[in-house]
């Protein structure tokens, strides 16, 4: 994107690597800290112009398109000195990638990107370590506490087409493992609350079964099982905030460790037997690549952390 300025007007040339996004999301992104209803109203009252007209929110935009954005108040760019201090110590294992996107095992305890009181998170690391790269985005997020499986675009083509086979549920199968609370009866269930979001009196965000909430459904393949809980390959359907998690707590089988929607009480005990985090990996990823259609096939095996877990219920229950 290239960019002109004149008297506090500024002219952006829309080259290859943005085209094809949608007006609004462009300009959200490129007007950081801008509200959104900010944006749409700059559009709509023609201070926004495209090759010198009005243009809509949804218009796509095409290389070489002449955009005039208006004068706008724009947050402060975020310091990016904690994340380049720890890029030399923090080492994110990478699992596959090649010109259009990056596959890497996010592990526990590191939050996707910063805010809300966290300096910097894994894609603010990835960008220090890689600082010749021209685009590094998110395709979709994990929580901070849940390791595995995490897509990162190094193309704008390559964000758009695996975030719309994130849309489609036959397009991609997303598999986690979780250690919950009890024996799961049944070997195959279909777990399918409405969840609905929401924000705690301390600003937190949460999510609780509603029926005015968004359809959910979660898969829930039963893998092991001990005297007083199960391990779960859990197929998510939908990619609601925290489905797994509350899917699970709602069908009174939490995730051992869950600080959020978990049993508080056994969680303080976990610590003392070997568990020292919420045990939910994301492990396993089928997709087809957003460039050449070849489909991927890609697992990440259980952190030491859990897997020693794993290893002592075998042995006390042996």
């Amino acid at each position: 994107m290239k960019g002109s300025s004149k008297a506090s007007v500024t002219f952006l040339t829309v080259d290859e690597e943005d085209a094809g996004q949608r007006l609004d999301n462009f300009l959200l992104k490129h007007l950081k800290g801008v509200p959104k209803s900010h944006v749409y109203r700059i559009v709509r009252s023609g201070e926004v112009r495209v090759n010198k007209g009005r243009s809509d929110v949804t218009y796509r935009i095409a290389a070489g398109d002449v955009l005039r954005l208006p004068p706008v108040r724009v947050a402060e760019k975020p310091d990016a000195t904690p994340a380049v201090a720890a890029s030399h110590r923090i080492d994110i294992p990478i699992i596959f990638e090649d010109d259009a996107i990056l596959i890497l095992n996010k592990p526990a305890g590191l939050a996707v990107h910063g805010g809300s009181g966290v300096s910097f998170g894994l894609i603010e690391l990835i960008r220090a370590q890689r600082p010749q790269a021209k685009f590094l985005e998110l395709v979709h997020r994990l929580d901070r506490e849940t390791s595995g499986i995490l897509m990162v675009a190094k193309k704008r083509s390559a964000l758009t087409a695996l975030q719309d086979a994130l849309r489609d549920n036959h397009r991609i199968d997303k598999r986690y493992l979780a250690l919950v609370k009890g024996v799961w009866e049944n070997p195959r269930s279909h777990v399918k609350f409405s969840l609905l979001k929401y924000n705690t009196a301390e600003g937190e965000r949460r999510v609780r079964v509603s029926p005015e909430g968004k359809i959910s459904h979660t898969v829930v393949n039963r893998r092991q099982v001990w005297k007083d809980c199960s391990l779960l390959e859990c197929e998510l359907k939908t990619g609601r905030t925290h489905q797994i998690r509350v899917h699970l707590a709602a069908s009174e089988h939490p995730i051992l460790g869950d600080e959020k929607y978990g049993d508080f009480a056994l969680n303080k005990i976990l610590p003392k037997q070997g568990l020292r985090r919420m045990f939910l990996h994301a492990w396993r990823l089928v997709v087809d690549h957003p460039v050449t259609g070849k489909s991927l096939e890609l697992e990440a095996p259980l952190p030491p952390e859990l897997q020693s877990y794993i290893d002592k219920l075998e042995k006390t229950h042996a």
